[in-house]
């Protein structure tokens, strides 16, 4: 290999200073164009956007300002949405039993009364078994009544205990006898009478009984005559004749008597009787619990002496009652079903629409009919979750309808749900609105409600686009209100920034309640307004009555920390930054938002 030894220039600076007369930069630049262009471009740019002012736009750049006078006028905020009208109460009529349409005379159209008759069925087959379920609960009614019963021992007839056999505590059996009851008002006394005579003898004819013994004389009457006659010891003719004679306490069973009817005396003297005699037997085995009466007192028919208990009885009653108690229920549930047969309105209101007619056969089931209520109509309408706060029960609507041209109907809020709906990440929250005067509306018309939030009569107001963030407004130098102004707001030349407090807005204007006066000169940019209600429907008022306004949009025309207004920076294509013009006022979220500002 051979290497060849390069020549070395005698001065180094001579060599140098001859270079670019050979051309050696510019041929240098000349064959790397491609790539030195790009790299100046850059470092240009780098440099310009390292020095370039923070300000791209000098802070007294011209703007067009309107000037108005603050006007007194009326503002109200408003919650606006839309629903279908629906009616007051809504029934479907249905069949509950089977059967042929006997009468059904409405029409559609019609204005029925509650319990008005709609349809009457055939009911034929029903009505048998109501009559089968009655029998059945007959039936069971005797049954419980004769168990019950057993379980105490009444007085067969009136008149005095005259023995009583048991005591309290004591144990009997079905059938065992316990008392003895008699009745001695009075005494019977059956005599024979010669039968020719006797065939003359009446019912109630009057006798004269004699004592045997003591030959007193009393009054009897004459209670039964036998219709036969009867051969007696020496065959002798007679009928047996019964006296009823009253006691006065001194007649006994010992105690034998005569009588005569019309001056017949009777063939012989027999002995007295009592009116009525019971013995009284235990109907059912247990336990003397209760005695009512005691030897020698006096009882009515039917009056309780004495009353028994016992695990067999009381089981006895208990399914005697159980089944009087299912008698009852299957004729409750039979004359239910009879009367379902009658088919009557559930509400008063008007007939929409007419499903069976007369001779239609209907199965348990069927719709028969559908009634409105039209008495007053409802709507409801979907209020976001930042919204919602600020209505209540009662609140006053505004109504409109699509189907209905110039007219405005009045409505008030019935209930607000406190059950959200959310979706795609929103919730809203149903609210029921009421309109009680209903001429031209429908059921199913699509309606418009507007809700008043806040609203200020005779107030104030200036231009939503005046008020700037943070509760000032741009004032002539020459206004009254001028002397309150804030040395600390840069303000362009001829006009100071005014401090002020608000109150209701609605999309255009913004009730002021003070720092200015009607005889003030206000200034505002027009296209500064913001679309946004200046209301704050998260927090359900308006400012905090010390002028801070609750929310804030974010503004274009950002302030400084010396009170300079000043415009927001520009990219390179001329758009504002997507930072600064999204970044919400002093941390206050986008979302809640509400105050209008100035570009």
């Amino acid at each position: 290999m051979i290497w060849k030894k390069s020549k070395q220039p005698a001065d180094p600076q001579q060599d140098a200073a001859a270079a670019p007369k050979k051309g050696g930069a510019a041929a240098f630049a000349k064959k790397n164009w491609k790539w030195l262009v790009p790299v100046a471009i850059v470092v240009l740019a780098g440099g310009w956007w390292l020095l370039k002012p923070k300000s791209a736009k000098p802070a007294n750049v011209d703007t067009s300002y309107t000037e108005a006078a603050p006007e007194t006028r009326d503002v109200s905020n408003t919650l606006s949405g839309t629903g279908t009208l629906k009616p007051a109460n809504t029934y479907s009529v249905k069949s509950l039993v089977t059967g042929k349409v006997l009468t059904g005379s409405f029409e559609e159209g019609d204005i029925v009364e509650e319990g008005t008759v709609l349809y009457t069925v055939d009911s034929s087959d029903a009505t048998t078994k109501v009559e089968q379920a009655a029998i059945t609960l007959q039936q069971a009614q005797r049954s419980y009544d004769k168990t019950a019963d057993r379980q105490y021992v009444r007085a067969e007839v009136a008149g005095v205990v005259s023995s009583l056999k048991v005591n309290k505590g004591d144990e009997v059996k079905s059938g065992q006898e316990v008392a003895v009851v008699r009745d001695s008002s009075k005494m019977n006394l059956v005599l024979e009478f010669p039968a020719a005579d006797a065939a003359n003898f009446s019912v109630g004819q009057t006798a004269e009984v004699t004592l045997d013994g003591t030959f007193e004389v009393l009054p009897g009457t004459i209670t039964s005559v036998t219709g036969t006659d009867a051969l007696s010891t020496g065959n002798l003719l007679t009928r047996t004749v019964t006296l009823s004679v009253s006691n006065a306490g001194g007649l006994t069973t010992a105690q034998a008597a005569t009588a005569t009817v019309n001056g017949v005396s009777c063939i012989a003297a027999a002995n007295f009787q009592y009116q009525a005699e019971r013995t009284l037997t235990a109907l059912s085995s247990g336990t003397v619990t209760a005695i009512n009466v005691r030897e020698g007192g006096s009882v009515n028919k039917d009056d309780i002496i004495l009353t028994l208990s016992g695990e067999e009885l009381t089981e006895s009653i208990q399914s005697a009652s159980e089944t009087l108690r299912g008698a009852e229920l299957s004729m409750q549930n039979m004359q239910d079903t009879m009367d379902n047969y009658t088919i009557t309105s559930p509400i008063s209101g008007t007939i929409i629409e007419k499903n069976a007619k007369v001779g239609d056969a209907l199965s348990t089931g069927s719709d028969l009919c559908t009634i409105y209520d039209l008495s007053y109509l409802e709507m409801t309408i979907n209020v976001d979750e930042l919204q919602v706060s600020s209505l209540k029960v009662g609140q006053s609507v505004q109504v409109t309808a699509d189907a209905v041209k110039d007219k405005t109907y009045e409505g008030v809020v019935t209930r607000v749900s406190m059950k959200g709906d959310t979706s795609g990440g929103t919730t809203t929250y149903p609210v029921t609105v009421r309109i009680d005067e209903t001429d031209g509306l429908r059921p199913g018309m699509n309606a418009n409600a507007e809700i008043v939030v806040a609203q200020a009569k005779n107030a104030l107001t200036v231009p939503n686009a005046a008020i700037v963030r943070g509760g000032y407004v741009l004032v002539r130098q020459d206004s009254p209100s001028a002397v309150n102004a804030d040395d600390s707001m840069s303000a362009p030349e001829g006009y100071v920034y005014v401090k002020v407090k608000t109150g209701v807005s609605d999309d255009n204007y913004t009730q002021v309640t003070s720092g200015l006066s009607e005889s003030d000169t206000i200034a505002y940019d027009p296209s500064s307004v913001s679309s946004d209600s200046y209301y704050d429907y998260g927090s359900g008022g308006y400012d905090d009555m010390d002028g801070e306004v609750i929310g804030g949009a974010g503004n274009a025309a950002d302030l400084t920390e010396g009170g300079e207004e000043t415009l927001p920076e520009e990219t390179e294509n001329g758009e504002a930054p997507a930072a600064d013009a999204e970044e919400p006022a002093e941390g206050i979220d986008p979302a809640e938002a509400g105050a209008v500002v100035v570009d």
